[in-house]
């Protein structure tokens, strides 16, 4: 995936005698460049970029709205202080520190116990500096506790406005899909067989798809990272050879539910087990004759941004790796209520 910089946003394109569209500067349909007279507009640029434009706007978005919220929480406590007639820091001395809860010697050997692996000395070793970090994170809940009263109590508008939501233009043809043609939602994951975390994410897949029924479609393609999965592109195009006897989805679920092997043994196997016709489905596989869609699937996962398995769109909306049913629900419930 290609690495950019703000810099690259902020500079403008502007060459001697190119021509102008009439939507003047800015216009998506500004010329940018003329190669032997064949000219290339800013929607051409920012149309190859779009994923990447987007993820920088969100970014830009989040820095703004985490600054954001810490000048509105110390406005809160400056005007409450003000308000009982002591300072800043006697105000979080009563409402945070006298307030927040003590770390135990059982929490510190819980941490520790959910740690060990990494920290590798001794308890005994750490205890202290433990300590000093449950405190913290006590502090910050209690903090954030009272911050939330003083919210609570006080009128705020917030004005910032998010980025547009960007949406990737992801064609089906080709792929297999389940659910719908005409569904309000399309979930699309590019997916790697041989992804632990793609693995773990299927019985969340399972889980939306019987939460929204027929509101939603699942379409899949193939992602296979062959640096970590050596085998997986072997596997993606098992599938595709089950796919072609309509039981590809049979077979994704085999594969899942296995081991990370897609040698002949196995892939003959889940065959079997599934009731393809072997010999059908072996002139398949040997011959790879699905290299070149689950190649071009890579290539199209790769422009749209997607740089690591699992990797869904929803609607055209990204959504990176493994999450929990939540932030599938989140985003397909905004799209069910129309939201942007």
């Amino acid at each position: 995936m290609r690495t950019m910089t703000l810099a690259v946003l902020l500079v403008t394109l502007s060459l001697p005698g190119a021509a102008q569209s009439g939507g003047g500067q800015g216009s998506t349909g500004e010329v940018l460049a003329s190669v032997n007279g064949k000219t290339i507009t800013r929607a051409e640029v920012e149309k190859s970029i779009a994923a990447d434009l987007a993820k920088l706007e969100q970014q830009i978005y989040d820095l703004k709205k985490a600054r954001l919220d810490g000048l509105i929480e110390e406005q809160l406590i400056a005007t409450e202080a003000a308000r009982r007639g002591v300072t800043a820091d006697a105000l979080i001395e009563t409402e945070v520190t006298s307030k927040q809860s003590k770390v135990t010697d059982e929490e510190i050997a819980v941490f520790y116990g959910a740690n060990q692996a990494r920290l590798q000395k001794d308890l005994n070793a750490w205890r202290d500096q433990i300590r000093t970090f449950l405190n913290t994170q006590k502090a910050t809940e209690r903090k954030q506790v009272f911050v939330d009263q003083l919210r609570q109590q006080s009128k705020i508008e917030v004005l910032l406005k998010g980025p547009a939501i960007f949406r990737a233009e992801i064609p089906a043809g080709g792929a297999f899909t389940k659910g719908p043609a005409d569904a309000p939602i399309t979930l699309v994951e590019y997916g790697d067989f041989h992804c632990p975390f793609c693995k773990r994410v299927q019985p969340t897949l399972t889980a939306v798809l019987a939460k929204y029924g027929p509101k939603i479609r699942m379409v899949y393609k193939d992602f296979p990272l062959d640096n970590l999965h050596p085998q997986a592109r072997a596997a993606a195009e098992a599938a595709r050879c089950a796919g072609e006897q309509g039981k590809f989805w049979e077979f994704h679920d085999k594969i899942y539910a296995g081991d990370p092997d897609a040698t002949a043994p196995t892939m003959q196997l889940y065959a079997q087990q599934v009731g393809l016709d072997a010999a059908k489905f072996e002139a398949c596989r040997s011959t790879r004759k699905f290299q070149s869609q689950v190649q071009a699937d890579g290539v199209e996962g790769t422009k749209l941004g997607v740089s690591g398995t699992p990797g869904f769109f929803i609607n055209g909306r990204f959504l990176s790796g493994a999450q929990p049913i939540e932030a599938f629900a989140k985003i397909i419930d905004e799209e069910l209520a129309g939201r942007p």
